[in-house]
């Protein structure tokens, strides 16, 4: 099964990647897509820097920053994977590259937002639940240790 799993740099991400693995680990034969989407450049970044190659290549290296954690995870199980840097809007990125490798399943983290956050705010998570045509898995995050 091919999965695609969203990777923002976040321990949550770095969770679903784990939450993959486990699964791997279990017998379920599975290949990885990984998706960093950087924010297009703002109005201030273009007129500054003149450039627009200079800015893919900023967004370039901070998305292959952000994807290397989960990647020498993958790497370090032995499963086979690709990895997708995009710039611009996040759900419509995910499901181009979602559609581009055929995966069958999104595994994301969720950030638990409540109610009100994912009303006045909207969230990946949400839209990427209404739109992908495949199933998605929100890993939760893990339940943060008891005080003594």
């Amino acid at each position: 099964m091919k999965w695609l799993i969203p990777v923002d740099g976040s321990e949550l991400s770095i969770e679903a990647v784990a939450y993959a693995l486990r699964m791997a680990q279990a017998g379920l034969a599975c290949e990885l897509v990984l998706v960093n989407v950087q924010e297009p450049a703002t109005f201030y970044e273009l007129v500054t820097l003149h450039d627009a190659e200079a800015i893919e290549r900023l967004a370039q290296a901070a998305g292959q920053d952000m994807l290397a954690a989960a990647l020498e995870r993958v790497q370090a199980a032995g499963l086979p994977c690709s990895t997708h840097v995009r710039m611009g809007e996040p759900v419509a990125l995910l499901l181009e590259v979602l559609e581009e490798e055929g995966c069958e399943g999104v595994i994301m983290g969720s950030h638990g937002r409540g109610l009100i956050g994912r009303t006045l705010l909207g969230s990946v998570s949400q839209q990427m639940l209404q739109h992908a045509p495949v199933p998605v898995t929100f890993v939760k995050p893990a339940p943060a240790p008891e005080a003594d």
